[in-house]
């Protein structure tokens, strides 16, 4: 039984690293959308009027609040497989 368990555990921390990875790209783009943002000149910017800006700014909230909910599902996937396998190991050998 603890052989299963610890197959399972090491299954899940492979896909905990998968997710993990997609989150560090995602945060990447968002990192890098950050620094265009910052490299924009205060004076004249380029964005075709007011509704450019909003659209802009909108494009990057997104992508912020794409990563931090794609941090809080690893989070939250995270917890919920280790609350099986802390159940597991609790209960007595059924085989």
């Amino acid at each position: 039984m603890e052989q299963k368990i610890t197959e399972i555990i090491v299954h899940m921390s492979h896909s905990h690293g998968q997710m993990a990875r997609v989150i560090d790209a995602e945060r990447q783009v968002a990192v890098r959308m950050s620094q265009i943002v910052n490299a924009i000149p205060d004076s004249t910017p380029g964005f075709d009027g007011s509704d450019g800006i909003i659209e802009n700014a909108g494009r990057i909230n997104k992508s912020v609040i794409s990563y931090l909910n794609a941090i809080a599902d690893l989070q939250e996937a995270m917890a919920e497989n280790l609350g099986y396998v802390i159940k597991e190991m609790r209960s007595p050998d059924e085989e």
